[in-house]
């Protein structure tokens, strides 16, 4: 599965989250959902990915962890907070940075309609929020 592929179906699955659950639960309820309809499809990823940071060649200990991983290629990263702030939309893209990623999905599941939860975030792309 390409990126694009991989957003599509993340997206279907943060609708049937939302939709079951609802808004203004923790984020790791929604991080665990999440898991489980991987599961089910079958999809391999993997949950709190600890990343290493890396300055001028060396490494320095953890710098995150990843809220979850889909296949090796998108980095999902979950909110359930009132407002976004623009300051996480260039958090998700240092991290997408850090592990040589190219798409991450922030979402955040306390919205009334989680369409408008959902930010994609492409490694290289500048239309993020100017903070």
């Amino acid at each position: 599965m390409e990126e694009n592929e991989i957003t599509g179906m993340l997206i279907g699955i943060f609708l049937e989250v939302h939709k079951e659950l609802g808004p203004g639960l923790l984020e790791s309820i929604y991080e665990e959902a999440i898991c489980i309809e991987l599961e089910e499809r079958g999809i391999s990823f993997v949950r709190q990915q600890g990343i290493v940071a890396n300055y001028k060649n060396r490494k320095m200990g953890l710098g995150f962890r990843a809220d979850i991983i889909v296949l090796g290629k998108v980095i999902v990263e979950i909110k359930s907070i009132e407002q976004v702030p623009p300051v996480h939309y260039k958090t998700l893209l240092s991290y997408l940075r850090m592990t040589k990623l190219k798409v991450g999905l922030l979402v955040n599941f306390n919205v009334l309609l989680i369409k408008d939860g959902i930010r994609r975030v492409v490694n290289g792309v500048s239309d993020l929020p100017k903070l």
